[in-house]
């Protein structure tokens, strides 16, 4: 159980990204003082939100560089911290080189900014940003459960370099943080296993793969109808706070899967038909699994993703989250609604009418 004293520095690695913007947020609307690391202290691109974040709420910013494959690059930024909310890996489905551009930024990232915290004797707690990804590969697996229902006592034992890379690379990221966890006494671990994360973002170039899904929902890739997938999800501002409830909240400790409910595509696709009408080519109807089947190589998608996932339940046990860190999940509707709007206001340089739907 740890303390952590609120007048020192709280470290946030990749602090550009969109779910570490509305953390940093709420640490600053605290009147904390944030140590935020990135890559290019240059790219006023994915800074400024953050600057503008910091001169408009009580606490303050500090920015560092660092590299997630470099050791001892967070050294710096984590001198006198208490606090380290580890944020930074990459969300992405479609790489070329899933051990580069997955896997050695997860593990090797990971490994790195432990081995800064065992370097910090300040740190006294780190707060593990992990994924559903690590306690589920594929919604198949969930059959195997009781009720078909995962909590935080279960891995994701089926994804690999090659299968469902990205939840692989999660999975052994989070593993690895328990191992260096195990090692000592100082520090305590907190993990954080949000479902997809969706709703506006802080920064106006967001990278995060959920923006691409939502994008999809409405730009007619998706006209021709829908796969029967379903997934887990959580409002972004919802998984901040969980993070920073985490974070200070001395009770707090092991896993949490942050999630509101689970829903389907074609859930998505309605609630954004109802905001917006006939103006986007929302689908209207589920493909049959063996049609999607057959054209997955043509999506960039394998088949064995296919099978093992779409028409089947996915379902998540949520209640340590809400018990342990006092979380009311808001109904993710209007997250997906926020967050299309100013996908479709950026790429069109106006902001499409949103009719309020009760």
């Amino acid at each position: 159980m740890k303390n952590i004293e609120r007048s020192k520095p709280v470290l946030v690695s990749g602090a550009s990204g969109y779910l570490a913007g509305w953390i940093i947020r709420k640490l600053l609307e605290e009147g904390l003082h944030v140590h935020a690391t990135v890559r290019d202290l240059q790219d006023e691109v994915r800074l400024a939100h953050l600057k503008a974040l910091a001169s408009a709420l009580p606490g303050d910013i500090a920015f560092f560089r660092a590299d997630l494959l470099k050791e001892g690059s967070f050294d710096e930024a984590m001198q006198e911290c208490e606090l380290v909310f580890h944020t930074a890996s990459p969300f992405i489905y479609t790489v070329k080189d899933a051990q580069r551009d997955l896997i050695d930024p997860a593990l090797q990232g990971t490994r790195n900014v432990f081995g800064s915290v065992d370097r910090s004797p300040s740190v006294k707690r780190v707060v593990l940003t992990s994924s559903v990804a690590a306690i589920v590969g594929d919604a198949a697996d969930l059959t195997k459960l009781p009720d078909n229902t995962a909590d935080e006592n279960s891995w994701n034992h089926s994804s690999s370099p090659d299968h469902q890379p990205y939840s692989y690379s999660k999975t052994v990221a989070e593993k690895a943080a328990w191992e260096i966890n195990r090692r000592q006494d100082r520090w305590d671990l907190v993990v954080m296993n949000p479902s997809l994360v969706v709703g506006p973002s802080l920064n106006m170039h967001p990278t995060s793969e959920s923006f691409n899904l939502i994008r999809q929902l409405g730009d007619g890739k998706m006209k021709a109808g829908l796969p029967d997938f379903r997934i887990g999800m959580v409002d972004v501002r919802d998984a901040a706070l969980a993070h920073y409830r985490a974070g200070f909240t001395p009770e707090a400790e092991g896993r949490h899967i942050v999630s509101e409910g689970t829903h389907s595509f074609m859930d998505l696709a309605i609630m954004l038909r109802e905001a917006f009408g006939d103006e986007f080519p929302f689908p209207r109807r589920i493909l049959p699994k063996p049609v999607v089947w057959l054209m997955a190589p043509l999506a960039g998608l394998k088949r064995k993703m296919i099978s093992r996932n779409v028409g089947y339940p996915y379902l998540l046990d949520n209640t340590k989250s809400i018990r342990a860190l006092q979380m009311t999940y808001h109904p993710v509707r209007q997250a997906v609604i926020d967050m299309f709007a100013q996908i479709t206001a950026h790429e069109q340089g106006d902001k499409p009418q949103v009719r309020s739907v009760d």
